[in-house]
């Protein structure tokens, strides 16, 4: 057999095993909604874990990450240190709390859970929170599809829109099938095949150039790689430093805005559970982040000119340079299972604020559902056929742009603040006008835009509420 189908059949192997474990989850599926959208309420902390981690590490890291790190060198580390530091600091006080609030509602989308905590009484915040969702959920998504596509340009040199249409084909059928059970359970065994192929990967590149003596000594030829300032700042010199790692935590605990990661929390068996829950998810998220960042500053030495080459083709491409076929067919899948995890969790999640948002009337039939999520990964899909920017981009724009609408209120929520109608939209439509503002200026460079987004409009949701009287929520089934 040739090289490219050795890759071919080794990458299929490792998909179909995926696909497999999606469908197979059907068995399982119950015809409601909570089923669909929360698996019942019943999965237990080590799937939980792995699927929340294998979701928020997602083609970003696998393309995003290690294109920036091509870039940037180890100043890149920030992103890693400041993004575990701030989803640790986030999982203190918000996703216990949102995951009782969901089983005391009965409610099953995440714009819904918040509505009901803070007890809202008009349902024009859902509304609008539905519409915030499908927006930058379909072009996160999309960013997802996008990863895919640049994995089979880059190590068999295929047209991008073909793997663009193979991971959204795929994500439609398992996801429709066993709705979120399907998507867990296929996290649990993409994420074993996302950390072996890093692993693989850093592995078979410092021995490549002769052991961790050599690697250094071939980075210290590299002008500027060790610099750990980003450069670019809007401060100058150790403050603006910190200003951009800072930035970057912020960006890290803009996770509790991100639905497709929270709703796992909000499926977990029991609040108890959490503990187990967070040992899995950042024991895993710490190891495959630095193998992440490592791989992206072994590909400074094994790709010094990328010329025109996009650069979050890098590591696609050492892999095809570095290993046998059968281990490239290996790096592949695991860049598919990346691309592959988040991608279904956020159709879903659109989904769900689609069908329990944002329509008119009680959607809760099989079909109705199903139909919703078929039109999601339409919509995802043409954003990746047609959206120019990177990935790394796409992702980081619509991470900032959901915590900025959603985390503000969780934090004023979580501290015992009452929010009323009127504040929660304002405090909505500020954040990500503050957080879209930014980017556009270019000032995301130097500080994260999700940065600006959260702080501006907490600072005014404290000011402009009080402290909540009656903490209890509504009990599921009750009405305003």
């Amino acid at each position: 057999m040739t090289q490219s189908t050795i890759i071919l059949v080794s990458f299929m192997g490792f998909l179909l095993g995926f696909f497999a474990v999606g469908v197979l989850s059907a068995v399982k599926a119950r015809p409601s909604r909570d089923d669909y959208y929360l698996a019942g309420r019943t999965v237990s902390p080590w799937l939980a874990g792995l699927s929340a981690v294998a979701t928020n590490n997602s083609g970003y890291m696998f393309i995003g990450v290690i294109g920036f790190t091509y870039a940037s060198g180890l100043s890149a580390v920030w992103l890693m240190v400041g993004w575990i530091a701030g989803d640790w600091i986030a999982s203190l006080f918000i996703h216990r709390r949102l995951r009782a609030v969901s089983a005391a509602t009965g409610e099953a989308s995440y714009a819904a859970v918040i509505s009901r905590w803070a007890d809202l009484g008009s349902p024009f915040w859902g509304r609008l929170a539905g519409t915030i969702m499908v927006l930058f959920l379909g072009a996160y998504a999309a960013a997802q599809l996008s990863a895919g596509g640049k994995a089979l340009q880059g190590t068999l040199g295929w047209d991008p829109d073909v793997g663009v249409v193979l991971v959204a084909a795929m994500v439609l059928v398992y996801s429709v099938a066993g709705g979120i059970r399907a998507s867990i359970w296929t996290d649990a065994a993409q994420s074993s095949v996302m950390l072996i192929a890093m692993g693989v990967l850093c592995f078979e590149g410092i021995a490549g150039l002769g052991g961790w003596g050599a690697a250094l000594d071939s980075w210290r030829a590299v002008p500027g790689v060790f610099d750990l300032d980003p450069g670019s700042l809007l401060v100058p010199g150790g403050a603006g430093l910190a200003l951009f790692a800072v930035g970057w935590m912020f960006a890290g605990f803009s996770v509790v805005g991100q639905p497709h990661i929270m709703v796992r929390f909000m499926a977990l068996n029991a609040t108890a559970s959490f503990q187990r829950t967070r040992l899995w998810y950042y024991g895993y998220f710490t190891v495959f982040y630095a193998l992440a960042t490592l791989a992206g500053m072994l590909s400074r030495l094994y790709l010094p000119e990328l010329g025109g080459m996009d650069r979050e083709l890098a590591l696609p491409t050492m892999a095809a340079a570095l290993l046998p076929p059968a281990l490239v067919g290996l790096v592949l899948a695991g860049i598919f299972a990346a691309t592959m995890s988040t991608a279904d969790s956020l159709v879903l999640s659109c989904s769900s604020a689609l069908t329990q948002d944002l329509l008119p009337g009680d959607r809760r039939k099989p079909w109705q559902l199903k139909t919703a999520t078929a039109a999601v990964t339409g919509l995802a899909l043409y954003i990746a056929l047609h959206e120019t920017r990177g990935v790394f981009d796409l992702v980081v724009f619509s991470w900032s742009a959901l915590a900025s609408a959603f985390a503000p209120i969780l934090i004023l929520l979580a501290f015992g603040r009452r929010i009323g109608d009127a504040t929660a939209v304002a405090l909505t439509i500020s954040g990500v006008a503050i957080a879209v503002s930014w980017r556009m200026a270019g000032w995301h460079d130097a500080v994260y835009e999700g940065l600006p987004g959260i702080l501006g409009p907490l600072i005014a949701g404290f000011l402009l509420s009080a402290p909540r009287q009656q903490t209890q929520v509504r009990p599921a089934g009750s009405r305003t």
